[in-house]
C-alpha cells in the first residue's frame, strides 16, 4: 500500500526535481526518491545520512561488494526499481 501523499504531496522544488529525474531518466522516479524527499526534514535527510554511512564508510568490504549486497537484497525482497 502506497499513500497517495508520497505520490503527490511534494513541495514545488521537491516536484521540479522529480520531473527533472523522469524527463531525464523516460521512468518513473522510485519510491524509495519519493520517500526520501516526502517530508526530507522529519525523514529523507536522516535516512540518507545512514545510508550513505552504511554504502560509503569505512568497512572491509568495497563500496561496489555493498552497492551489489544492497542490489541483491533488493531483488530478493522484490523491490522495484
Amino acid at each position: 500500500m502506497r499513500l497517495a501523499r508520497v505520490d503527490h504531496g511534494h513541495k514545488l522544488k521537491d516536484r521540479l526535481l522529480i520531473g527533472m529525474i523522469t524527463l531525464v531518466s523516460r521512468r518513473r522516479v522510485p519510491d524509495v526518491i519519493r520517500t526520501l524527499v516526502y517530508r526530507r526534514d522529519f525523514f529523507g535527510d536522516r535516512f540518507s545520512a545512514l545510508v550513505q554511512g552504511t554504502l560509503r564508510g569505512e568497512s572491509f568490504w568495497t563500496v561496489g561488494e555493498r552497492e551489489l549486497f544492497a542490489s541483491f537484497t533488493a531483488k530478493l525482497e522484490a523491490c522495484h526499481f
